[in-house]
């Protein structure tokens, strides 16, 4: 059995609808989806740890199934630079999330690499009543809410849908390399939007999936943050 499907039925198991971001980051994984590199920790001394072995700078984000949105409750801190910053910030973190919600059940924290600046997308998937499953893309950050500038497709979607999503944006122009902005890798970026069909088509009890931000760089795309809903 693979793992998408492992984590799937345990999340059923547990009565949760919501992944935890290492499950949906380990489903990307599996479906050749980019990420950025992570391990989730259990203590300080791991953390630190595990903040060697991935590289400087760091970001530490809560992981609970109680506590949905991370930086609402203080889960989420940013551009750790040594092992002290890093025993630091996950003391806070627990702190945080205990005040936050005193009951939240504490998976621990995930230790993640910091992906460095670029034009952020958003990939993202919808279960709709009408059409069933949809793929989804648009321009990531504030431009998503600010411009609402998206594109749907029926999935299954093949590259050439894929490009056509890209392309066909209104800010299409910000991806191409615009004044000093560098183009993006427009390829890796279908490949992406690709992926995310197949896993919602072979996985149907997906009801939403949302890439937000995906890095897009000149080479590559990076997701920095997952999320996978239920049925």
């Amino acid at each position: 059995m693979n793992q998408t499907v492992k984590i799937i039925n345990q999340a059923k198991k547990e009565g949760r609808k919501a992944l935890l971001e290492n499950e949906a980051k380990t489903i990307c994984i599996e479906y050749g989806i980019s990420v950025t590199k992570f391990t989730l920790a259990k203590n300080e001394k791991e953390a630190s740890e595990y903040a060697e072995q991935i590289g400087y700078p760091i970001v530490l984000k809560i992981v609970s199934p109680d506590i949905i949105h991370k930086s609402d409750a203080g889960g989420v801190i940013l551009n750790l630079k040594t092992p002290n910053e890093v025993n630091i910030a996950y003391k806070k973190i627990i702190e945080n999330a205990k005040k936050y919600k005193s009951d939240a059940k504490i998976v621990g924290v995930l230790v993640q690499e910091m992906a460095p600046q670029s034009t952020e997308v958003i990939v993202g998937a919808i279960k709709d009543p009408q059409f069933g499953q949809t793929v989804m893309f648009g321009l990531g950050g504030i431009f998503v809410e600010l411009l609402k500038d998206v594109n749907f497709r029926i999935a299954p979607i093949n590259a050439e849908d894929a490009k056509e999503m890209i392309t066909q944006l209104k800010a299409f122009p910000l991806l191409n390399g615009y004044r000093n902005t560098p183009p993006a890798d427009i390829d890796a970026l279908a490949e992406i939007l690709c992926s995310v069909s197949r896993l919602i088509m072979e996985n149907p009890e997906i009801k939403e999936l949302d890439l937000n931000p995906v890095m897009a760089y000149p080479k590559g795309a990076k997701t920095v943050d997952a999320r996978i809903i239920l049925e």
